[in-house]
């Protein structure tokens, strides 16, 4: 993951220590969901389903925090649903970052322009818009006109206030790379800070729907290689939060384990396990979801579900972690964070 200076220099730090202290499995980062209620139906979500029967339940601010205390990751992506729904939340950005940690706040946008004023101005909250094509395609997918102008009225507001900016995007089967160069573009001309890119696979939640075609939309393993391989140099000129060893998997020229425990989510259930995908099991405590998830059952050739996944979930913090057994790869992420 690429982050402003002060975040890499904590991230930097954090690794060491944990190193340093023999640790095998530990956060990067928090994906915490305070609810899952949502203003959109977006095509291919999984949180809306796998959660309709508690859709209006919240965490507390307490909840959150507690969360946060038994998870020392170093940043904490605030996600759900819709978090500019959650209306505690400027008081859990403030608490948060008050505990030393730096925010990802995970969004549509559609709200973003009317809730900017409650948020804290710091410096460790970086907004994260969610934008997976231009106008027409990004409407389409949302199932509703306006939602792309709205999040981009929400992104012009943020930059005006020297907000930090960053964006999401989706790749799926039927996602025209050209579009995605059009869309950076267009991002980079607004102030965007940089921009995040993964593929969608169909995980669970969606695949087992009888209802609905959206699996058809997901991408299989030699179908994410193809497409990230033919987009890559042109995608290059832009800055990609995605690291270059990550891309280097997403175009099939290196391997990596799934770490989905570096990413470990936590939500009005518990602690998803064993990954932000896939929900076998809800645990009551962060130790027991590392202590009592059997990871080498899972991931690409463990579990079939597993086996056309790449997601930056699992394999992102894998590349970050894998980076110290060699120079070259050291080198060139260093080279990728300086540039």
């Amino acid at each position: 993951m690429r982050f402003p200076l002060s975040l890499t220099r904590s991230m930097t730090r954090y690794l060491l220590q944990r190193r340093w202290a023999g640790d095998q499995r530990f956060p990067l980062v928090l994906m915490l969901e305070p609810l899952h209620a949502c203003n959109l139906r977006c095509t291919g979500c999984g949180r809306i389903r796998e959660y309709a029967d508690s859709v209006s339940r919240r965490l507390t601010v307490e909840q959150c925090l507690d969360a946060a205390n038994q998870c020392p990751a170093p940043v904490v992506s605030v996600c759900g649903g819709e978090p500019l729904l959650y209306q505690p939340l400027p008081e859990l950005i403030s608490e948060l970052v008050d505990r030393g940690r730096h925010i990802y706040l995970c969004t549509n946008g559609t709200l973003l322009e009317r809730r900017l004023p409650e948020l804290p101005r710091t410096r460790r909250l970086f907004i994260n818009v969610h934008l997976d094509g231009m106008e027409h395609t990004h409407d389409s997918a949302c199932g509703r006109s306006g939602v792309f102008a709205a999040a981009i009225e929400g992104i012009r507001a943020a930059k005006a206030q020297g907000r930090f900016v960053c964006t999401n995007t989706t790749i799926y089967r039927e996602t025209d790379m050209d579009e995605i160069a059009v869309l950076f573009e267009y991002l980079r001309s607004l102030g965007v800070d940089g921009m995040m890119i993964s593929p969608a696979y169909s995980y669970a939640s969606v695949a087992r729907q009888p209802t609905t075609n959206d699996a058809a939309i997901f991408l299989d393993r030699e179908e994410i290689i193809a497409k990230f391989s033919a987009a890559r140099k042109r995608l290059s000129g832009y800055r990609l939060f995605a690291s270059p060893l990550y891309l280097d998997f997403l175009c099939g020229k290196r391997e990596l384990s799934c770490a989905a425990w570096a990413n470990p989510t936590f939500n009005i259930r518990g602690w998803r396990g064993p990954c932000y995908l896939i929900a076998d099991q809800h645990y009551p405590t962060y130790a027991d979801l590392l202590e009592q998830t059997s990871w080498s059952a899972y991931g690409p050739g463990a579990d079939p579900r597993c086996d056309d996944c790449m997601t930056h979930c699992g394999f992102e913090p894998a590349a970050v972690l894998s980076a110290g057994r060699r120079w070259r790869d050291v080198l060139a992420l260093a080279a990728w964070q300086l540039t």
